[in-house]
């Protein structure tokens, strides 16, 4: 994966990211915030002219099902067309393999970002955590364990505010970079954020431009475990299955709210997807 080379002012890349505005337009869905938000399921995301992850497209890789347009910026709310390849990216792997990339939204939590951690060690898998900010400044001790186990660390904004897209390009940076600022100084020097993804999906092209220019990949998903609505463990567990693919990208949640049913959905997953000859890789790999 890319690493940062150098650090980004707020002024700087709100500079640009009115730029990419002007150029590209700012169309945007609104959603409902708590536990009843999302209504499209968005694929991995980057800036434009960004290649796929992974490769995409090279050396006979066969990519994870047609992505779908996240937050309606280039697409119905609906989400289910196509989308321009030189905004939306899906993961691809050599035939054969069983790749998949486990997410974890909204925390860490102190309650249940540590039972996650120790199912993913059990089973020797690995995984994203997509982090807003205060809580990872709230619990730098939960960054450490997350980096320690060799898991990565992702941007999910400071306010999880799930219109962020419609607020200024100056307030959407903002709730980038500082959220960035936070989990990387509760992860210690050395700490590095890799990704970016924007609460319930709410990506636009001028959000991606934001976090491209900080060095931070937009980061969306292609299976919704739902987890947030909880549905119960065997409806958790049921839509993570009939959504899978190889190259899939699974969203579930270790904080905001009530998350034992993902605890006890994802101890029954991990030892299905194991027999199945699912592994548990990063995006990039």
């Amino acid at each position: 994966m890319a690493i940062r080379t150098r650090r980004w002012t707020t002024g700087t890349i709100a500079a640009g990211a009115l730029l990419a505005l002007t150029a590209c337009g700012s169309a945007a869905v609104g959603h409902t915030s708590a536990d009843s938000r999302r209504t499209a399921s968005p694929s991995a995301s980057s800036a434009a002219g960004q290649g796929a992850v992974g490769g995409g497209g090279q050396g006979g890789a066969t990519p994870s099902p047609t992505p779908r347009a996240t937050s309606g910026d280039i697409a119905p709310s609906g989400g289910n067309a196509a989308v321009d390849p030189r905004i939306e990216y899906t993961i691809a792997h050599a035939p054969g393999e069983k790749n998949i990339a486990l997410t974890f939204d909204d925390g860490p939590s102190p309650q249940w970002t540590p039972k996650i951690l120790a199912l993913l060690a059990q089973y020797h898998a690995h995984a994203t955590f997509c982090q807003i900010g205060p809580n990872a400044q709230a619990h730098p001790e939960l960054v450490k364990q997350i980096i320690a186990a060799g898991d990565r660390l992702c941007d999910h904004t400071v306010s999880h505010n799930e219109q962020m897209s419609r607020t200024s390009v100056q307030n959407q940076t903002r709730e980038i970079l500082d959220a960035r600022t936070m989990i990387e100084t509760a992860g210690g020097p050395g700490t590095q954020v890799g990704w970016f993804r924007a609460p319930g999906g709410d990506f636009s092209p001028v959000n991606r431009h934001i976090a491209a220019a900080a060095g931070l990949r937009p980061l969306g998903w292609s299976a919704d475990s739902e987890d947030w609505k909880r549905p119960g463990v065997p409806r958790i567990v049921h839509n993570v299955l009939a959504q899978l693919r190889p190259g899939a990208i699974v969203l579930m949640h270790d904080g905001g709210g009530n998350r034992g049913q993902t605890v006890a959905a994802l101890a029954q997953l991990l030892p299905k997807l194991v027999a199945q000859g699912y592994t548990f890789d990063f995006l990039d790999k």
